[in-house]
């Protein structure tokens, strides 16, 4: 019997040893490594022929000060901006309100909320063209009401970017978000209440506070991804309304400077770190000393 609970013992140790190992393996390879080389990359020096080639410079981060790519980069976070801004402004109250409904229709109403993502989210935004487009279904939709006279130039603008990008993130924003409200606990709510607070002194400085991890994972989760999705803006913007993932699509793709691709993705990826920072920073403030776990 001690035998086979000791055989019991190292085959379980070997499982989580083995596990432990390809995981490591996973990340090193596929994660780590992949971003150490566009370091390194983003501080060589385009080359004609082979792409890259010493000697080593800063000259593609120099160059991300040049007006044109400035003027790109501050567009593009002003696009993913307003994104976060309206996924945050609908998703809030939405995480609040599914939280609060019958357990029994939680799970469903979730269940819609991710439904979309079983499909491609590229065939989504083609979707999303065929809606918006000059004599789509919402200008036919418009005029058969009566609403306008005339089609609505609607596609290839800024705001029809930023309607695909919150079409293709919003439920980014509400699953952290209802994380959070789904383990705020009432009774500090009907503390505030007993103390005298108002709905909207409870808000502020009781479900605010307390929610803030998950606004923040929720704008990490929507704002750089928006930054990057390069296929949004071309389908749906055209050549005006570019984002980040367009610059560096073109540099790697068209204009074959690798190094200035590179060092826009670090620039992206030191964004990400700073914003990670922020969340754990939060989930320190409210008590929250594990990094990993989720508020």
């Amino acid at each position: 019997m001690a035998g086979k609970s000791a055989t019991h013992v190292s085959n379980k140790n070997l499982f989580r040893t083995t596990t432990l190992w390809l995981i490591w393996g996973w990340l090193l390879i596929f994660a780590l490594l992949p971003n150490i080389l566009v370091i390194a990359v983003s501080f060589l020096t385009r080359d004609t022929s082979d792409f890259i080639s010493l000697p080593v410079t800063i000259d593609s981060y120099v160059r991300m000060v040049d007006p044109l790519y400035f003027e790109v980069f501050v567009h593009s976070l002003w696009m993913a901006g307003i994104t976060t801004i309206i996924c945050l402004l609908l998703g809030y109250p939405f995480a609040w309100l599914v939280s609060r409904t019958n357990a029994r229709w939680q799970p469903l109403l979730m269940l819609l909320l991710i439904l979309p993502f079983w499909t491609n989210s590229l065939v989504r935004v083609y979707a999303l063209k065929l809606l918006l487009a000059t004599n789509g279904l919402l200008n036919k939709a418009l005029l058969a009401i009566g609403i306008i006279d005339a089609p609505i130039d609607m596609l290839y603008t800024q705001g029809s970017v930023i309607v695909g990008l919150t079409y293709l993130l919003f439920p980014f924003m509400v699953l952290p978000l209802y994380a959070v409200f789904t383990d705020l606990r009432n009774d500090m709510l009907l503390a505030s209440q007993d103390l005298g607070a108002s709905k909207s002194q409870t808000f502020w400085h009781v479900v605010l506070p307390l929610t803030t991890p998950g606004i923040i994972s929720g704008v990490l989760l929507v704002l750089l991804p928006a930054m990057g999705m390069f296929y949004v803006a071309d389908i749906l913007g055209g050549s005006r309304n570019l984002l980040v993932g367009n610059v560096i699509k073109n540099q790697f793709l068209d204009a074959r400077d690798w190094p200035f691709g590179a060092a826009a993705s670090v620039l992206l990826t030191l964004a990400m770190a700073v914003l990670l920072l922020a969340y754990r920073a939060s989930s320190r403030r409210i008590g929250k000393t594990d990094f990993n776990e989720v508020a």
